[in-house]
């Protein structure tokens, strides 16, 4: 933004330039276009001329555009500023903060994600803007580290892969983090946003059962039999109460599902009398 200012004197005119801007005198860059002229007897006097240009920082750009969308959402809220070598973190403080955060931080993610938008479009040197409200941030935070914690301990016990509700980029980096602390388990992301999902896998997951028929006891075929190796061969070894069935028992088979048609009056409704 760049504007020029008149006033008796080049001080006078620098004042000015800084109250229009909202700012102090030495964040704004002045070039003098006229020194003032006293004149004689008030003949060929002239006032003071400057060219004022203030350039207004990213964090001033997010912090401005945050006002702007609290203000038209109709809540009263104040924005603490704090301004950091590598970000910005704006903290967004009132009494309805709970319409600023939304569900699961959705609000404050979308309010976060058009402030970097709008503060970044200047030039291509990114930097970060993290909006938060009322420590929301904090405490999210020690929620996803808490879930990862839980989540890893199972993968471990278990051996099995475990995968995440669809997470933002800055939980899912959270997650990542905490998992990365932790031995026996790794993690890494799946899928397109909006879905994209955290994956916890074990370093060292269970091998899966086989069984071969062979060995010393033999195994097992469902049904409470044994099967077992006798001469290179497999030879069933049926239990104690098989032994005791009747020949009627042994001999009896269990309906199939069509039989019971028979039963069911079905099989009569599919004959055309």
């Amino acid at each position: 933004m760049k504007k020029e200012f008149t006033a008796k004197t080049v001080e006078e005119a620098r004042a000015l330039a800084a109250a229009e801007f909202g700012v102090e005198e030495a964040k704004i860059r002045f070039e003098v276009i006229e020194e003032p002229k006293k004149g004689f007897l008030g003949i060929g006097s002239a006032d003071a001329r400057i060219s004022a240009e203030y350039t207004k920082s990213k964090s001033e750009i997010a912090a401005d555009y945050i006002k702007g969308i609290v203000e038209r959402m109709g809540i009263e809220a104040d924005l603490n500023v704090t301004v950091n070598e590598e970000d910005t973190v704006i903290d967004i403080v009132g009494d309805t903060s709970g319409a600023v955060i939304g569900r699961r931080g959705e609000t404050l993610d979308a309010i976060q994600y058009l402030a970097s938008m709008c503060a970044n479009r200047t030039d291509k040197e990114y930097y970060r803007i993290t909006v938060d409200s009322c420590g929301y941030r904090e405490k999210r935070k020690a929620i996803l580290e808490d879930l990862a914690a839980k989540i890893s301990k199972t993968v471990i016990r278990t051996g099995r892969t475990s995968t995440l509700e669809p997470m933002n980029p800055y939980e899912r980096r959270i997650i990542h983090s905490a998992v990365s602390e932790i031995e026996g388990v790794t993690s890494k992301s799946i899928g397109e946003e909006p879905y994209r999902r955290v994956v916890i896998s074990s370093t060292n997951p269970r091998p899966e059962k086989k069984y071969e028929g062979r060995g010393k006891g033999g195994y097992k075929n469902g049904k409470g039999g044994k099967y077992g190796n006798k001469g290179g061969k497999q030879e069933y070894k049926p239990r104690s109460m098989d032994l005791m069935k009747t020949s009627f028992e042994k001999d009896y088979k269990k309906p199939k599902p069509e039989d019971s048609e028979l039963y069911s009056g079905d099989l009569y409704g599919k004959i055309d009398i």
